[in-house]
């Protein structure tokens, strides 16, 4: 079973400045590959503690990712934390300034003295033309493994990623399974109740099943490894099945399925309209429902009564009302329709942070499970 980590290089991750989405996308190569993923990491721009992250993932995967650290300026250390990691020093590579020159003449300039420090790499190593950048990539490799690294810039990397790496990585490792995900939205039932509902599968090897909380909604994701996608397709269709029923109506949707989508798509369905009122919610319910209009500071028994003025003017078939109320982190849920109205209290005992996008979301699957009573 090959296993990998990726090691995201920056300081400036660290900092915040910017947002690691190459993690990401690695990761969902490999899954697609049927490589297990054991752990990611973002490491900032000093070469012993990169040496020291790069040494420590060798001892638990076959693959090691890096991204990152292989520009031309002295804060880009990932070449010589390789090279400290597997215990070698740095050469420099004709063939690699070559491409440096090459790819940098394109823009009809001439390379300066300190990009010649991205020609050198760990002794022995594998260089990989980067054919849109300036960085060069290498991959060393081990008896058990293969040190793999990238540059930073997302297009860059994806680019390498995809025209060399997945190449050499399938023929070294021998990658001859995918791995495929399914993730079943649900709303209506928080994570601890869904757990105990499902907990038996939880403990399956393959396909496996976890949970994880949103806020508002909990995501059950089924992932199976096998030979092909027609295989990992027909293990996850019984786990799902099993889920289904035991779970019933909360599940809303699967994979890039929305809550509010799902929910619009039902009203459509129908031939309805639909009309909202927020207050509190500072623009969350509006930008999800077209005609959703923002009022401040609606006790219960206003937004009950704008509610109906907004449907009345409207001519909507159905009226969505939710006021937040931050100083006891509750919400005023209302609806109207054509059988009539009702209403509902929550109270919320997660960050007050959240407790708008927790009540649009509870709001919205409230909406979801009374059209379908409707039917």
């Amino acid at each position: 079973m090959t296993s990998a980590e990726i090691i995201t290089i920056g300081t400036e991750i660290l900092l915040g400045e910017i947002v690691d989405t190459n993690t990401r996308y690695i990761a969902r190569t490999l899954r697609s590959m049927g490589v297990d993923l054991y752990r990611t990491i973002t490491i900032g721009d000093n070469t012993d503690r990169i040496a020291s992250a790069i040494h420590n993932s060798m001892e638990r995967a076959d693959i090691v990712i890096t991204t990152g650290g292989l520009g031309p300026t002295v804060d880009d250390p990932t070449r010589e934390a390789v090279a400290q990691a597997v215990g070698v020093e740095t050469e420099f590579r004709e063939d690699l300034w070559q491409q440096v020159v090459e790819t940098i003449g394109r823009y009809g300039r001439t390379p300066s003295e300190n990009q010649k420090r991205q020609a050198y790499v760990p002794k022995g190593a594998i260089g990989i033309k980067n054919p849109v950048g300036t960085a060069p990539c290498f991959i060393v490799e081990t008896n058990r493994n293969a040190v793999i690294s990238l540059p930073g810039v997302p297009s860059e990397m994806e680019h390498v990623l995809h025209e060399s790496m997945i190449p050499y990585l399938q023929k070294r490792f021998n990658l001859n399974e995918i791995i495929k995900v399914r993730v079943l939205h649900c709303a209506g039932l928080g994570e601890g109740m869904i757990d105990e509902k499902i907990a038996d599968l939880e403990k399956l090897s393959n396909p496996t099943v976890g949970l994880a909380a949103h806020t508002g909604v909990v995501d059950v994701r089924i992932a199976a490894k096998a030979k092909n996608e027609n295989e990992a397709n027909a293990m996850i269709a019984v786990i799902e099945a099993q889920v289904r029923e035991r779970l019933g109506k909360i599940v809303f949707g699967v994979d890039e399925d929305k809550l509010e989508e799902v929910t619009l798509d039902l009203i459509a369905k129908r031939g309805w309209t639909l009309t909202a009122i927020e207050s509190g919610l500072d623009g969350i319910l509006a930008r999800k429902i077209p005609h959703t209009a923002s009022l401040p500071n609606l006790d219960p028994d206003q937004l009950l009564e704008a509610l109906r003025t907004a449907r009345t003017d409207s001519k909507a078939d159905i009226a969505l009302g939710v006021s937040v109320y931050a100083e006891d982190r509750s919400a005023e849920m209302s609806m109207i329709t054509p059988r009539g109205e009702k209403t509902h209290r929550i109270t919320y005992g997660g960050p007050p942070r959240s407790l708008p996008k927790w009540a649009m979301n509870l709001a919205l699957n409230w909406l979801r499970m009374t059209i379908e009573e409707l039917d």
